[in-house]
């Protein structure tokens, strides 16, 4: 975040040069966009590996959460690779999350190919978007078979691990909300009725008793599709850092970003065809709406820390804010999400 890219690649080849690859020469570096934190560069070597070397900013300015987020994408990666057997998620290749080398924190990880699936999604066949989310469905109910060690995110950014879910998620909207008010953000109802809002619904949570494997950020731009027109497959699932040891469901929000995920039938098909809870009852309908309401605050107040232009901070609030209005409202008029 805020560094050029002479800096990156200076700051990679260092990296490099620990393990052994010498020379700004024997490596091409290419800055990949999309993300909003970290630096990304795609390492190619002259010996025809393909790396992804990920470097973390260098300003301590960010949400709370956002503390240790290598250590999670690391988790992330590790974590799924015990049952990702099709090699759909990146594999660590060398990680330094303590700085122990001098050059600071970074993450390796293999490369995997294709385009984010945003960027092709016009060009798919309705059929063929209807089996990716089907495939799609597959991978992710074997990701929440991963079980973690406690509740919360494994950096451990806003304390230990939690031995309940409330407890953890409790932690983790009151720190967003902490950090709207350290960093005055624009919110559509103050941080005090938010809170309230969490509150008065937090028993609901108790209804979760396993800390599954989230990942938190499955939006279209963290998928990869590749192959020619007719057989196009699922390659690629990146972007751990955000992950979290939670409530499976939580990942629902980013797979259906602004929409409803019960009514995608394809992935709910596979989701539970390949052993996944596909049933919505009232307990899941009103934790997503909690996961909602988290996610949409989380992309409100970033902008401010970020310093976002301003016409990424118009998009999110005329986008964002109502999606966490709405969210906020479900919570309210859910079963268990009114004031007792």
């Amino acid at each position: 975040m805020n560094t050029s890219h002479e800096e990156s690649v200076e700051a990679a080849a260092a990296v490099l040069g620990e393990l052994g690859v010498r020379g700004r020469e024997s490596a091409r570096y290419t800055p990949l966009t999309g993300g909003t934190y970290n630096t990304v560069l795609r390492v190619t070597l002259d010996r025809g590996r393909d790396w992804v070397l990920k470097l973390p900013p260098r300003s301590t300015a960010g949400l709370a959460y956002e503390r240790g987020l290598l250590t999670g994408e690391i988790t992330f990666y590790e974590s799924a690779a015990t049952v990702d057997s099709d090699g759909i998620v990146p594999r660590v290749v060398h990680s330094d999350t303590a700085a122990t080398t001098g050059t600071g924190p970074y993450l390796i990880m293999t490369a995997c190919p294709g385009t984010p699936w945003h960027e092709v999604a016009g060009s798919l066949e309705e059929s063929e978007q209807a089996g990716l989310r089907e495939e799609l469905g597959r991978l992710v109910a074997r990701l929440h078979t991963v079980t973690g060690p406690g509740f919360g995110y494994p950096a451990q950014p806003l304390g230990p691990l939690a031995p309940t879910w409330r407890e953890a998620f409790t932690a983790m909207t009151g720190a967003v909300l902490d950090d709207a008010e350290r960093y005055a953000a624009r919110l559509p109802r103050s941080t005090a009725a938010i809170r309230e809002v969490f509150a008065a619904a937090s028993g609901v949570l108790d209804d979760v008793t396993r800390p599954a494997l989230v990942h938190f950020d499955l939006w279209q731009g963290n998928r990869l599709l590749s192959g020619p027109p007719g057989a196009v497959r699922l390659s690629g699932l990146i972007d751990g850092e955000r992950m979290f040891w939670g409530d499976p469901v939580a990942d629902f929000v980013s797979l259906a970003l602004f929409a409803d995920i019960e009514q995608d039938k394809e992935f709910l098909t596979g989701y539970a065809g390949a052993g996944g809870d596909g049933v919505f009852d009232d307990s899941v309908r009103l934790r997503l709406a909690l996961y909602r309401a988290y996610l949409y605050l989380i992309m409100l107040v970033e902008v401010e820390p970020r310093d976002a232009a301003p016409a990424d901070r118009e998009w999110a609030w005329s986008h964002v804010a109502p999606q966490l209005v709405s969210a906020l409202e479900d919570v309210e008029s859910g079963p268990r999400g009114g004031r007792r």
